[in-house]
């Protein structure tokens, strides 16, 4: 991509992410005192977990060295208020989802650089290695990233109304932004579309719905709540596709790298709709269950009833 996109791509990063400030407050981050295991497994599966997986696939699949750098990005890049939405509407644990997206947000400024410098070393022949500089990379995620966020919770909290009536709007502007962005890489690289979508969609579809279930599956292990469970499964599967692309494309200068994290990102609404479909029938189920529970113990409270 040239300077005017990566521009583009950069300021529409900055006007997601200070969206997502908007809805945060100081007790997002609390939780991770209030409710720790639920934060650490979270955490666990998003920073530690997630790379790992995304390394493994890599070396599974047979894929080019531009995808598996590109997958790398994706698996660097956890979270972002995209997961938020599918949360809520997956009758998940929004505030947890909320929390967990913002402290990882804060901690992936120290450990992007990591991966993807790792990364690129063990994927990219010697020679070729396009390195990030790991200061400047932190300079540029804390302005592009965690510096809206920052404004947008100061925003929050001194104009809570403007706060809540730009919600909406900022979130729409969201979903255009990677729309136009996805457009973008796609008309740029039509030619070779079909033979990326062939090689990156499998393994892009691979990380989505493996990190989702390890998500799900680990929830369950250290039994924690049905609505936890969905949200922890959506934060660990939903990566920053936004934040992956302007990496590839502004940082490290390759449209290729773009490809995986492009394709990734119109892979995940349709898993995403599957998770919300599940989500509400759950509920609706709970629900259901909950009721029958209620309307039994009036029945067997009713004076009366029973005697001869």
């Amino acid at each position: 991509m040239d300077s005017t996109s990566n521009l583009i791509l950069g300021v529409g990063l900055m006007i997601i992410m200070w969206g997502m400030g908007l809805s945060l407050v100081a007790d997002d981050f609390k939780r991770v005192i209030k409710y720790p295991k639920a934060v650490l497994i979270g955490l666990t599966n998003q920073l530690i977990l997630l790379p790992l997986i995304g390394f493994a696939l890599v070396h599974v699949f047979p894929v080019s060295t531009d995808i598996a750098v590109g997958i790398m990005i994706l698996a660097a890049c956890p979270g972002g208020p995209t997961s938020n939405l599918i949360t809520y509407l997956a009758k998940g644990d929004a505030a947890l989802s909320v929390s967990l997206t913002a402290i990882s947000s804060f901690i992936t400024v120290l450990t992007v650089p990591f991966v993807i410098n790792f990364s690129l070393l063990a994927l990219v022949h010697e020679g070729q290695v396009v390195q990030l500089d790991e200061m400047d990379t932190i300079k540029k995620i804390l302005m592009v990233v965690i510096i809206p966020v920052v404004i947008g919770m100061v925003f929050k909290k001194i104009f809570p109304n403007f706060a809540e009536k730009m919600s909406k709007p900022v979130k729409i502007a969201s979903g255009v932004i990677l729309a136009v962005i996805i457009i973008g890489v796609v008309v740029k690289e039509r030619e070779h579309l079909v033979d990326w979508f062939i090689e990156a969609g499998v393994i892009a579809l691979a990380l989505n719905i493996l990190t989702m279930l390890v998500g799900f599956y680990s929830s369950r292990l250290f039994s924690l709540s049905d609505r936890q469970g969905t949200s922890i499964s959506i934060e660990s599967g939903i990566q920053n596709g936004t934040m992956a692309l302007a990496i590839a494309g502004g940082l490290l200068h390759n449209s290729a790298y773009q490809i995986a994290p492009a394709i990734y990102s119109l892979i995940m609404f349709f898993t995403a709709g599957y998770v919300i479909y599940y989500g509400i029938r759950k509920s609706n189920e709970q629900v259901a269950v909950e009721e029958a529970m209620v309307v039994e113990t009036k029945g067997e409270n009713r004076p009366g009833e029973g005697r001869e």
